[in-house]
Formats: structure tokens, C-alpha cells, sequence
């Protein structure tokens, strides 16, 4: 069953942040504003997005990620199969490392994410290949994403980074960029929740790594992140402001961007419905 269009444009939530019992609310109001792809965030169980993927008969949804280390391969290929004579026309396994500041077993990543792939091929009912991206910033993970999956899902980036990897994977593999963002014209505000938003990722090498390699100085990453990098990965403002930024990931290389309102409770109603006005989305 091959895996129907993402669209150019998404947002990326986690349940944590909307709530699992609102699943099926939030993923009706995503399909009807005009978005193509739902992604769902926070390491969650693939049996767990059920209620996105009956919510609409149009929308796609994928995790991002499933994380390999909460996962068996056998069980990861069984929970897709239970999905997918339903749904695999409209879902896509998001599939991660993780960070070791997160995870005690973390080892060898590289060889880890092969091994599971190797296991998931394994299955008596696999995840087909282009059923499955592989999160991934630097150059070995993409490679991996080129030969293993469909494409790669990028994670606080900037549009620097989203241009390297285009031309790393060249015009057949996916790029799927999350775009974290502000809806607020205030800028010391703005930055603040910015800010409290990127304090995890900024403590996480992988992340900071990848952002010196694709332009920004230790400064830059260093003390809750300068200005000029807070402003790049997290960008703020109007919802037309927001949509400018989004397009320059997408003439850099991404496509789908993934948009995710932070410093919201609940359902980000108003800003997802902004997003799509400005986006000229619908």
C-alpha cells in the first residue's frame, strides 16, 4: 500500500501538550484548516495515534519518533500491522535514537538504528521502507536515512542545516522539518518563551553540535542561546512572519515543514488556524 501525499505544510504536537483524550478533536480541526500531515511528537507508542488517523479520512500522520530503545522491532512491525490494512496509505513511522543524555542504554548509534532497521526487515510483517523515516542531523545518520527509509525527519534546525542535508539526500528522499515558533509581536516576550522552550535542546550535544556545524558559533549555543540563534530556530511573530520563516526551510530543501506553536496549553487553536490563513492553506 503505498504511502499517499504529506503535503508541504504540517504541525507537530505531542499529547502531552494537547492532551491524548483531545486526539481526535485536535487532528479534525489539523485536516480541516488544510495541513497534511499530523505529527505526533514525545517518543509515543505508534499503536497510540489510532484516534489521529480516525479522526479524518485525508489527513497523514506520522510519529516523530518512535524511539528505539522503548521498542522490541518485532512489536514496532506488529503495532504498524494492526495499523495499516486501515491506514498505511496515510501513515508514516517516525523512528529515532534518542539523545544519551536521555537514555542509559544509549550506545552506538549508528550500528543501534541498523540493527533495529535490520530487525523491522526481519518481521514476519515488515514496516515497508517508505513507510519509515529516520530522524537524523548528521551526515552518517543521512546516509542512512537515503538507503534505509524514505527520507529523514530534522528536529531544531536551521535553514543552513535543511540545505546541507538536501543536497546530502538529493531530490528523491524526504525531508521533514520541524519548525518550533512564537505567534507573539512581542519581542522580549517572545524570546523568553522561545527560550524556555529551547533550554532542553540546548543542553543536548547532538543538537548543539549540529548547529556549529551548520553556522552558529559555541556563543551562539552557549548561556540559553544569542539572539541570532534563538530567532533562526525558534522563530516569532506575526503569523505572516512565521510563514516566512517556514518557506525558507522549504526553499532550502524541506518538504513537508512541520509547524509546532510552543508556549501554548492545550489545543493551539488560534495559532494553527493563523498558520493556515498565513500559509494560504484550505
Amino acid at each position: 500500500m503505498a504511502l499517499g501525499e504529506l503535503g508541504t505544510f504540517g504541525v507537530w504536537t505531542t499529547y502531552r501538550g494537547i492532551g491524548e483524550e483531545n486526539a481526535g478533536e485536535a487532528a479534525a480541526l489539523v485536516a480541516e484548516l488544510g495541513f497534511g500531515t499530523f505529527w505526533l511528537g514525545g517518543s509515543p507508542r505508534l499503536s497510540s495515534v489510532r484516534p489521529l488517523l480516525e479522526a479524518s479520512d485525508s489527513l497523514a500522520v506520522a510519529t516523530g519518533i518512535v524511539n528505539v530503545w522503548a521498542y522490541q522491532p518485532a512489536d514496532l512491525a506488529r503495532e504498524y500491522a494492526d495499523l495499516s490494512p486501515q491506514f498505511g496509505d496515510r501513515l508514516l513511522v517516525g523512528i529515532g535514537i534518542g539523545h544519551p543524555e536521555a537514555t542509559s542504554d544509549y550506545t552506538r548509534p549508528l550500528a543501534s538504528t541498523r540493527a533495529f532497521l535490520d530487525g523491522l526487515d526481519a518481521a514476519p510483517d515488515p514496516i515497508p521502507a517508505d513507510h519509515r523515516a529516520l530522524a537524523a542531523l548528521g551526515p552518517k545518520m543521512l546516509d542512512m536515512c537515503r538507503e534505509r527509509s524514505r527520507g529523514t525527519l530534522t528536529y531544531f534546525v536551521s535553514p543552513e542545516h535543511t540545505r546541507a542535508a538536501r543536497a546530502q539526500l538529493g531530490d528523491g528522499s524526504l525531508i521533514a522539518t520541524e519548525l518550533a515558533c512564537v505567534l507573539d509581536t512581542d519581542e522580549e516576550s517572545a524570546r523568553a518563551t522561545a527560550r524556555r522552550y529551547a533550554e532542553l535542546y540546548l543542553g543536548l550535544g547532538n543538537y548543539t553540535r549540529n548547529l556549529v556545524r551548520h553556522g552558529f558559533s559555541d556563543d551562539d549555543v552557549a548561556h540559553g542561546g544569542s539572539d541570532r540563534l534563538i530567532d533562526t530556530v525558534v522563530p516569532h511573530g506575526t503569523a505572516e512572519e512565521i510563514a516566512a520563516a517556514a518557506r525558507a526551510h522549504l526553499e532550502a530543501g524541506a518538504d513537508p515543514v512541520c509547524l509546532q506553536p510552543v508556549g501554548v496549553r492545550g489545543i493551539p487553536r488560534s495559532e494553527w488556524t493563523a498558520l493556515a490563513s498565513a500559509l494560504r492553506l484550505g
